[in-house]
């Protein structure tokens, strides 16, 4: 079965992109804040799961905000060649709105989960400072969850 290493090689590949991306020792000024939970049926069979949904904001990227999604182990039957070990998928949606400045904006994905859950996914959201609220839905039948967060703006020049 090839797919966990596929996977595998997911993970590795978007870890290395992400510390090239933001650099040494960001990571420790970053703030990681976490929305509700999402319970959600899924594609593929009679399947269900739950999506973890987060941001990452800090100094490093003012303005902006990294959005996370991953799955937590799939429950169910499926119905490929292993049904006991289902291998599903649910397309899942970060709606955003910064109510400070009005910006909105969309991050979306189908989240492919089996017995160990998911890859994370990830994306760079332009948000701009301020106020961040976000409904985190997904295509299939789930209990959708509301939450917030604050981007920083750039520094002030040095006087």
């Amino acid at each position: 079965m090839k797919q966990p290493n596929i996977a595998r090689a997911g993970v590795v590949l978007a870890g290395a992109a992400l510390a090239a991306l933001v650099g040494p020792g960001v990571r420790a000024n970053a703030v990681t804040v976490e929305f509700p939970q999402v319970p959600t049926m899924a594609h593929g069979g009679l399947c269900g799961t739950t999506i973890r949904t987060w941001a990452d904001i800090g100094p490093a990227w003012p303005g902006r905000a990294i959005l996370n999604m991953r799955a937590l182990p799939v429950i169910g039957i499926g119905d490929g060649d292993y049904p006991l070990a289902p291998l599903c998928d649910v397309h899942t949606t970060v709606d955003w709105r910064n109510t400070t400045t009005g910006a909105v904006g969309r991050y979306e994905d189908t989240i492919v989960t089996g017995l160990y859950g998911s890859i994370q996914y990830s994306l760079f959201q332009d948000t701009g400072p301020g106020h961040v609220e976000v409904t985190v839905t997904t295509d299939a039948a789930s209990i959708p969850a509301h939450g917030w967060f604050e981007v920083p703006a750039p520094a002030a020049p040095p006087a």
